[in-house]
């Protein structure tokens, strides 16, 4: 197999969570490290990437520390994958590998031509398009998404792909999941695997100060659209692109 970095981001003292990414990772024949989180609470100042009136104006509330903490964490690996200038899978610290996941890493170190930016879970079963079927595992297929699967639990870059996610979130506005799935502004096809080689069902989250958060409607919402608009006419580099 080609050389593959794969990182696990998980906040040091997580002991309990990084017992469990052991026992599951252990499992395989992979090489892997911990990388550590930044914890959002534990910011004694708001990030340079981060403009809180900003952001509630064009998204419609502000992230949370903790959100903040977890999209600094992912940019973390996203450099580390640069600097080692190798394919990176990056995790998050709760799933579990399905009997497939190291056939399927396998087979995309195999066909490096065929993507940038693969992901490996999803929250949200969404329609698909068949790519590729991976003749050694029968029924497993790579797949492009047709809708927004959501979720940041597992997703292997190639180093350009981690560069242009560098490059798009020089400013931080909205959750990293959905920074993900946000085609429009970073231009970066990510492709999946059906059925996802990690599953992370029944796992319980770590933002935990997320709040529940209502649709905007009303007013609230036609001065976030007439701000967006504003936004996309006269900023040299929009939040929100069409």
């Amino acid at each position: 197999m080609s050389a593959i970095q794969i990182l696990v981001i998980s906040l040091a003292g997580s002991d309990d969570r990084q017992k469990k990414v052991r026992a599951e990772l252990d499992k395989t024949g992979l090489k892997w490290q911990f990388l550590d989180a930044i914890r959002g609470t534990a910011l004694t100042e708001i990030p340079k990437e981060y403009k809180p009136e900003k952001v509630k104006n064009l998204l419609g509330f502000e992230l949370t520390p903790n959100e903040l903490g977890c999209f600094l964490s992912h940019k973390k690996a996203w450099q580390a994958c640069v600097d080692k200038n190798v394919p990176t899978i990056v995790f998050e610290d709760d799933f579990c590998l399905q009997p497939h996941f190291e056939n399927v890493v396998r087979f995309l170190m195999g066909n490096q031509e065929n993507w940038r930016a693969v992901r490996l879970q999803g929250l949200s079963n969404v329609p698909q398009e068949k790519i590729q079927e991976i003749d050694s595992l029968d029924g497993v297929t790579l797949v492009r998404n047709k809708a927004d699967a959501v979720g940041a639990t597992a997703y292997l870059l190639n180093p350009s792909a981690a560069q242009v996610l560098i490059d798009t979130s020089s400013e931080i506005y909205e959750p990293l999941d959905h920074f993900l799935e946000h085609h429009q502004k970073h231009q970066l096809e990510f492709l999946a695997i059906s059925p996802y080689p990690v599953d992370i069902t029944g796992v319980q989250t770590t933002i935990a100060d997320r709040p529940g958060r209502l649709p905007i409607k009303g007013w609230a919402k036609h001065k976030r659209s007439l701000l967006r608009t504003f936004d996309r006419w006269f900023s040299k580099n929009p939040w929100f692109p069409r």
